[in-house]
């Protein structure tokens, strides 16, 4: 019995042994599996890290050409404003020029005026000397036909005083005529 004591007492030990064996081989497979797993996890965040670090890259690349439009941005903005500037200098000379020039325009606008009162007051005078110069045109043409007919009144009277005048002229000799005939038989 004792015998059978110590080989059941082997046999548990074996049994115990076999069963912490099967226990650590079971454990060991669950450590590979997280051995396994962790490196997959590892892995993984190495690809993760390494995605980042290129996008951590890629992010510092973008920044400095962010960087770079800014500069050129804030200096087109500087030159902007210096243009923006000038262009308000050049808005202020204008106004002072279309003020000038409103005064100017309100000084011709009283001078047109001005002028035509002038030019209404020339017509009106003109038209005044245009009736009177038709009136003396009409008087100057009355004034010829009178001219006419005195220059026929004296053709004719010029003609009727040499009539009368050749008449005078043979009645004096026609009287001297006489005068010596009667001298003649006197």
């Amino acid at each position: 019995m004792a015998g059978m004591n110590s080989l059941d007492a082997v046999k548990r030990k074996i049994q115990c042994l076999q069963q912490q064996a099967d226990d650590a081989e079971d454990r060991a497979q669950v450590l590979q599996r997280e051995l396994d797993s962790e490196r997959e996890l590892r892995e993984k965040a190495e690809g993760d890290v390494a995605a980042l670090n290129r996008r951590i890259q890629l992010v510092e690349e973008e920044l400095d050409r962010a960087q770079e439009r800014l500069a050129t941005a804030l200096q087109k903005l500087e030159e902007a404003e210096k243009a923006a500037d000038e262009s308000e200098r050049g808005m202020k000379v204008i106004e002072n020029r279309a003020m000038k020039d409103e005064e100017k325009m309100e000084i011709q606008e009283m001078q047109l005026k001005e002028a035509k009162h002038i030019a209404e007051e020339a017509d009106r005078k003109y038209e005044e000397v245009a009736r009177k110069l038709v009136i003396l045109e009409g008087e100057l043409e009355r004034a010829e036909e009178r001219a006419e007919l005195s220059e026929c009144k004296a053709s004719d009277l010029e003609e009727e005083l040499k009539n009368v005048t050749n008449n005078l002229k043979s009645l004096e000799a026609q009287s001297e005529k006489y005068a010596r005939r009667r001298f003649s038989m006197s």
